[in-house]
């Protein structure tokens, strides 16, 4: 749906006309799915394209008497059937009859992914799917990819004020409603297709530029989130060493301000220099499918973990897995000793609203089995000799990293109640957000410090600590994640994760 004015207040003496109004797009079905995600593509580009050039006619004075408005493609379906569905599925169909749809941004982003959710659908249901224009409006803002517009091209004064003319972000429709399992749907209106609409996609997709430093199309779908710079040094190193000797597994690794290091290179493309550090800065080895691995530094605390896992969840990764430092609460427990969470206290607070406390995170049987194999694998200890050196239990995740500072009796006391063996600050906070986005998730901390025992984190401590533990603990990590990235999809999203109406997107 496309409408503008073809009046114009004219500011200068020849002003340039605006474009014509192109014809509304109606609702076309498609039985190929790379025809249906094309059609995705071609409306997008060229809504998003109406509006950028309307945009710079105003900036050259050519300002609208009424609203320019261009919309976001669009799914649908529509099925009459109890369709009888494979039992083994986490996604991949819908509940029931009804109509379904969901908006879309970026498709170029998203075509492995849409590819399969489509075709999925489409065997499983055995129905074409509709490819349209709705009726969401898309704004000013994303309709320019990661606010490229913003630097260098916005006017001090405007002769109308951009919310006259365009569309800006809308927050009423911007939320996690339907993730949530909060979303009631309004007399005749569409259920839900997929856990994100296109709005609240856009919003994440400008936020991750900002947060990490890359942009989102260099986002790999298995992500490593540490809190420490020690893991990114490794990592950066280790990707380098990748690059420059041309291995076959990865073909690019990507820094903040986008900086890329191809295979074979030992040293990156010419760029544009980084003019800040990011908040948390994002580093990518990338395979050619997005199967590589995302290493995130998110610093410390449970409001960072949840902001970047919420808006990575849009990007529909396989998996997220948290590696860091924790405080040991047991006797037994010794430095560099791992900590594998099969359960976490949840002290976080930051995620109450959106998933309560009592709502159990359970530990994910395929993510257990391919860190306890990694860790085997790196350390070369098994069965009850890797007992030695790796204890399985519950992770417990606060908000306050100084609670050793006051009477500590009382949550001593609940964390004994609650068998946890480690204390740390983002864990919970990444789990709960992985259940609450159906992204498989999981936890391998490494013991620090035993702050109830006398052993404090202490610099030359540590220091020490970190060299010789770091290299081993990432190790695990990324080998971990090649053993996810080998299952079939089907059985890494689990249906642990789905609840009783879900979306058909995963």
């Amino acid at each position: 749906m496309i409408a503008v004015s073809q009046s114009t207040e004219r500011h200068l003496t020849d002003p340039i006309p605006l474009l014509q109004p192109a014809p509304p797009l109606t609702f076309q079905a498609f039985d190929d799915v790379a025809a249906a995600v094309q059609r995705l593509t071609e409306i997008y580009e060229r809504n998003t394209l109406f509006i950028r050039e309307h945009f710079e006619h105003m900036l050259k004075g050519n300002v609208p008497r009424s609203r320019v408005r261009a919309c976001y493609p669009a799914i649908r379906i529509t099925t009459t059937s109890f369709d009888i569905i494979d039992s083994r599925l986490a996604y991949g169909y819908v509940p029931g009859p009804g109509t379904y749809q969901t908006t879309i941004s970026r498709p170029e982003l998203f075509v492995a992914y849409l590819n399969e959710q489509v075709g999925l659908l489409m065997r499983n249901h055995r129905i074409s799917v509709e490819i349209g224009e709705s009726d969401v409006p898309i704004p000013l803002h994303f309709a320019f990819h990661e606010g490229s517009y913003l630097e260098g091209t916005m006017p001090e004064a405007l002769p109308r004020p951009l919310r006259d003319v365009f569309d800006v972000p809308d927050l009423a429709i911007t939320d996690d409603a339907i993730v949530n399992g909060t979303w009631t749907p309004s007399h005749g209106d569409p259920l839900p297709l997929a856990p994100f609409t296109a709005p609240r996609v856009d919003f994440s997709l400008h936020r991750l530029l900002h947060y990490t430093g890359t942009r989102p199309e260099h986002f790999q779908n298995f992500v490593l989130f540490t809190n420490y710079q020690f893991y990114v040094d490794e990592f950066a190193a280790r990707a380098r060493a990748l690059m420059a000797a041309g291995t076959e597994d990865y073909t690019a690794y990507i820094e903040p301000g986008n900086i890329v290091t191809r295979r074979g290179a030992a040293s990156p493309d010419p760029a544009e220099p980084n003019q800040r550090q990011p908040q948390m800065p994002a580093f990518h080895l990338v395979r050619p499918d997005h199967s590589g691995i995302t290493l995130i530094n998110i610093g410390v605390g449970p409001s960072n973990a949840k902001t970047i896992t919420d808006h990575i969840a849009v990007l529909r990764p396989h998996a997220w897995l948290m590696l860091g430092h924790c405080a040991g609460l047991r006797t037994s427990q010794k430095l560099g000793d791992y900590v594998l969470a099969h359960g976490y206290v949840r002290e976080d607070h930051v995620l109450d609203a959106d998933l309560p406390t009592w709502v159990p995170v359970p530990p994910l049987a395929e993510v257990q089995v391919a860190l306890e194999d990694a860790v085997e694998e790196v350390t070369g200890l098994s069965g009850w000799e890797l007992k030695k050196i790796m204890r399985t239990g519950t992770v417990a995740t606060i908000d306050n990293r100084n609670w050793e500072l006051r009477d500590h009796s009382e949550p001593v006391r609940r964390f004994s109640q609650s068998r946890a063996i480690a204390l740390d600050m983002e864990s919970a906070t990444i789990a709960a957000n992985g259940f609450r986005f159906r992204v498989p998730y999981g936890t391998l901390l490494c013991v620090s410090d035993k702050p109830l025992h006398g052993e404090l984190k202490l610099p030359g401590m540590a220091t020490a600590f970190y060299r010789r533990q770091v290299h081993q603990h990432l190790e695990i990590g990324i080998r971990a994640l090649e053993k996810l990235r080998a299952m079939p999809l089907e059985r890494l999203h689990s249906r642990k994760l789905r609840s009783f109406l879900e979306t058909a997107f995963q």
